[in-house]
């Protein structure tokens, strides 16, 4: 019943029916929604070996085949360096993608993808809405990588300064919802050698830690280590991780205002290209927040910054070399994607 509300709300909310439908149908216009699969062999199996007296002892690690299930819709037009594909199949990796200015005006991405990767699963989230005008421009993101640890809401307004047609600058604001980044669940843990009480902490949550008869249950009862060296090196790990992503769920996200500064270069030729873009973030509002980042930074301020950098250079009709890539630092947390390379084509 309420998407039904939230359609007659959308509908009543057009004074001109035709002129709203027309304005839906050019939004969606040159989108592509796909839906695909992918999957792979992951890390071999491993034995860990442990001596009980004189008698060997090992269990083997079992490591499972690593698969990925993507949805999504997108509508961004292509730069003139990149190519076209015949089929998306959601494990492209287009850099241009995080750039603060496109070739369209109104461009938007929406994209999940429920994997396996060396036996951990993610469900990682991409969306954007981007829309570019003359003097200003807007985005609003959410970004959930499970792999990089990462996840926030982020949402920015800025005027444009345009030099000549390849530069443009740009300042604004931007409004940013996460996590506690800087909040360690394991401080509470940890004693003045730097080490953590991590089979107390286990006891605590729940595990059975029989050292006598080398056998260590979890909350169920289940047996999950017969030897000390699988409890340090398999199980603990993987308590500590529950416990610190438990800890980490009970509290709320932050918001985050900061004053941020950026960049768009764009040059294209058959034989010579570059792209770059960059955002700078040098001052953040402290709202005095019990788990407000400022607090994990001895109340000083900090720098977040991101930027990416696409260069393709064919030397003649044989050579050519490239280099591509995107960084980012938030909360002093990092995350890149890169690729360079050599390309000779022989005829």
């Amino acid at each position: 019943m309420k998407y039904i509300y939230l359609i007659l709300i959308i509908l009543f909310s057009c004074a001109a029916p035709k002129k709203c439908c027309s304005q839906i149908k050019k939004a969606f216009k040159f989108s592509t929604f796909y839906v695909a699969a992918n999957g792979g062999t992951s890390l071999s199996d491993q034995d860990v070996y442990s001596v009980d007296g004189s008698v060997l002892d090992y269990d083997t690690i079992l490591t499972p085949y690593d698969y990925s299930l993507t949805i999504g819709i997108r509508k961004i037009q292509r730069f003139q360096y990149e190519g076209s594909t015949p089929f998306k199949d959601g494990t492209e990796t287009s850099f241009s993608d995080a750039a603060n200015v496109g070739r369209s005006p109104f461009e938007y991405l929406f994209e999940v993808d429920y994997k396996r990767q060396e036996g951990v699963e993610y469900f990682d989230q991409q969306h954007f809405l981007r829309y570019v005008k003359p003097k200003w421009f807007t985005k609003v993101e959410y970004i959930k990588d499970g792999f990089a640890d990462i996840e926030y809401y982020e949402a920015t307004q800025r005027f444009r300064l345009n030099g000549k047609k390849k530069l443009s600058f740009n300042f604004g604001g931007v409004t940013r919802l996460a996590e506690p980044y800087g909040y360690d669940p394991l401080q509470e843990w940890t004693m003045a050698t730097g080490d953590i009480h991590y089979t107390q902490l286990a006891i605590q949550e729940g595990y059975n830690v029989d050292v006598y008869n080398n056998e260590y249950k979890d909350p169920s009862g289940n047996v999950v280590a017969t030897s000390s060296d699988v409890w340090n090196q398999v199980v603990i790990p993987i308590v500590l991780e529950n416990y610190v992503d438990k800890k980490r769920n009970e509290l709320d996200n932050q918001w985050q205002n900061s004053i941020v500064v950026g960049f768009d270069f764009y040059h294209y030729t058959k034989s010579f290209w570059l792209h770059s873009w960059g955002n700078f973030m040098p001052y953040h509002y402290d709202d005095g927040g019990e788990f407000s980042y400022h607090n994990f930074n001895d109340g000083e301020q900090w720098y977040d910054y991101s930027g990416g950098l696409i260069f393709g250079y064919k030397l003649n009709r044989n050579l050519g070399v490239f280099a591509e890539g995107k960084y980012n630092k938030y909360w002093n947390r990092e995350w890149y994607d890169f690729k360079a390379g050599i390309n000779y084509i022989i005829f």
